[in-house]
């Protein structure tokens, strides 16, 4: 498969700069996902990938070639869009099978390839049927195997899974994070959902403003981020932001504690507030703690507890694991005691 580099990218649309120099390099077979909140350039950065954007400074190379000027269908890339884009009168056979019969591919090997990712799929049983005869699921699975018979050397995906519904999403997350490890395809992924990206990443890309923030596995990401942002976008409930005042801590502007790393007391603790909410989720469940001096805290236990709303309680922070920032949001040194 191949490598990628991008190299000071710059993007401009009239005086609205959305990119602001990406330097990024993927080796060959990792699986990275570019994530950040809408408008911060991330999409935008993948069609400059593709060659369906035009960088206004800066250059894409691709398995040490620079492509920043070649055309789309000669990049050696093959992309799956958040709609299928699949042709209704043809069968999911001619469909995944179209850009290669339009290359002048054998008929033999079309067949084979088409075979081979029909299979890796499950859509052998549906070979013969139309888009329309399918469930959104086996819609984008027939996108996805397009895009597997074209053998590129960087698969490219624009937020895949938006259109379908929270069973599907997991499913469909699970069948791509199989594929890439049979395919070992170089893949740069796209979504704004923290959640895909932890699951699927080798490596995360954070972007906002049109900045990367910071890059990382998953975990360094989720344990040892660089700035707030990157704090309060990865995890899922986000962590917990008070001003270090509020608690008595002094040398940092803010502190920041993830919810599982906060429990609840009935006599004593780092701050009181009333219970405003608890929300039930089976294996765990998340309590929202209004505190006069810190706002709202969401605090993750697991297991099944009960809270009566107004009652109060005391959070207990885990030391160990809270994080200091500056007035400028970025993470440093800090010490609880």
């Amino acid at each position: 498969m191949g490598s990628l580099s991008l190299q000071a990218i710059h993007k401009s649309f009239g005086a609205v700069e959305v990119l602001k120099g990406i330097d990024l390099e993927v080796n060959n077979g990792e699986f990275v996902v570019f994530v950040g909140p809408s408008g911060c350039g991330k999409s935008t950065l993948l069609r400059i990938i593709a060659g369906l954007e035009d960088a206004t400074s800066g250059a894409v190379r691709i398995n040490d070639r620079d492509v920043t000027t070649v055309p789309p269908a000669k990049r050696g890339i093959a992309m799956v869009f958040q709609t299928y884009a699949l042709y209704p009168h043809l069968t999911v056979r001619d469909n995944m099978g179209l850009g290669l019969k339009q290359a002048g591919t054998a008929k033999d090997e079309i067949a084979d390839r088409v075979r081979t990712a029909s299979d890796m799929l499950s859509l052998a049983e549906y070979l013969e049927r139309r888009p329309a005869e399918l469930s959104g699921g086996q819609r984008q699975r027939v996108a996805i195997g397009r895009a597997i018979v074209r053998e590129p050397e960087l698969f490219l995906f624009d937020e895949p899974l938006s259109n379908l519904d929270a069973a599907l999403r997991v499913q469909t997350r699970l069948e791509i994070a199989r594929l890439h490890r049979e395919v070992a395809a170089t893949t740069i992924y796209v979504t704004h959902d923290q959640v895909e990206a932890m699951t699927l990443a080798d490596r995360i890309v954070v972007l906002h403003g049109g900045v990367i923030q910071q890059i990382g596995s998953p975990m360094q990401l989720y344990n040892s981020p660089q700035n707030q942002f990157v704090a309060g976008f990865i995890g899922s409930p986000k962590m917990n932001f008070i001003e270090a005042g509020a608690v008595g801590r002094n040398g940092v502007s803010t502190i920041g504690v993830r919810p599982e790393h906060i429990t609840v007391d009935g006599k004593a603790g780092d701050l009181e507030g009333a219970v405003s909410h608890v929300e039930h989720l089976g294996a765990d469940m998340n309590l929202y703690l209004d505190c006069a001096d810190a706002g709202t805290l969401v605090v993750r236990m697991f297991g099944e507890h009960h809270f009566d709303i107004g009652a109060k309680l005391f959070a207990r922070f885990d030391a160990g694991r809270a994080l200091g920032f500056d007035a400028d949001g970025q993470t440093v040194d800090f010490s609880w005691e």
